[in-house]
C-alpha cells in the first residue's frame, strides 16, 4: 500500500463517522441510505482542512498531532469490530478485554508509525464520491470514492461502514482494492498463532512488531 494514500484514507476514516458508540452494539436493521457517503465526503474535507491549517503547529508539536489523531480515532473508527475481523479465528474464545487490548495496540502502533506522514502530503488532496452500495448479508454499506491529488492519477478508496445505533462507523478501508483488514489479518496470523493475543499486543506496544511492517 502507498503509505501516503493509506494515511489520508485512514485519517479520513477517523472522522467519517459520528461520535463514539460502544463497538459491541449491534448494527441497526436500517439507516438512511445516503448518509454514509455524505459523512465520508464531509469529513474528508474537514480533516484535510484541519491538517492544512494546523500543519505548522503539528510539525512543531508532534504530541499535538498524535493527540488530534488519537482523539478522532477514539471517537469515530469502529476499532473493536475491525480488530475482531483482523483477529479472525483467533478471536474465537477471546474475551472482550483481550480484543480491546489488541485493537488499541494495533491502532496506536499504526497511527504512531504513519501519523507524521500526514504532514508530508503536498498540495490539497480531495475525495470524489463515486457510489454507495449495500454490503451482502445486511453488513452495512460500501462507499466508493477516488482520492484526487495534483500530478497523480486518481486512487480508488472504498470505505466499508456499518450502522451502529443509527450512526455510521467505518470498519475497513480498501485502497486500490487492497483491504486494511485483510492486510493486517494476513500479517498477524503467524504471530498470533505463535504468541497469542496478549503477547502480540505487547509487541505492538513496544514496537518490536510493526503494523504494516516486517518486525517480529
Amino acid at each position: 500500500m502507498k503509505t501516503s494514500v493509506l494515511c489520508v484514507a485512514l485519517a479520513t476514516a477517523l472522522l467519517a463517522a459520528t461520535p463514539a458508540l460502544q463497538a459491541q452494539s449491534r448494527p441497526a436493521a436500517s439507516a438512511p441510505a445516503s448518509s454514509a457517503g455524505t459523512e465520508v465526503m464531509a469529513s474528508s474535507t474537514r480533516i484535510i482542512d484541519t491538517l492544512q491549517s494546523r500543519k505548522a503547529e503539528f510539525r512543531g508539536n508532534r504530541a499535538a498531532l498524535r493527540q488530534y489523531i488519537d482523539g478522532e480515532l477514539n471517537r469515530s473508527f469502529d476499532r473493536t469490530y475491525a480488530a475482531r475481523l483482523v483477529l479472525g479465528v483467533h478471536a474465537r474464545g477471546a474475551s472482550d478485554a483481550q480484543v480491546k487490548l489488541f485493537a488499541d495496540a494495533m491502532a496506536d502502533n499504526l497511527m504512531g508509525r504513519y501519523g507524521d506522514t500526514l504532514l508530508e502530503i503536498e498540495g490539497r488532496p480531495r475525495f470524489r464520491l463515486k457510489s454507495e452500495s449495500a454490503l451482502p448479508g445486511n453488513r452495512g454499506v460500501k462507499v466508493s470514492t477516488e482520492l484526487l491529488r495534483n500530478g497523480a492519477e486518481a486512487t480508488p478508496v472504498e470505505y466499508l461502514m456499518r450502522n451502529v445505533d443509527g450512526h455510521w462507523k467505518i470498519f475497513d478501508v480498501m485502497i486500490e482494492g487492497i483491504s486494511y483488514v485483510q492486510t493486517f489479518k494476513n500479517q498477524f496470523d503467524g504471530p498470533l498463532r505463535q504468541k497469542g493475543i496478549e503477547q502480540v499486543a505487547r509487541d505492538l506496544r513496544s514496537g518490536s512488531l510493526q503494523a504494516g511492517g516486517n518486525g517480529r
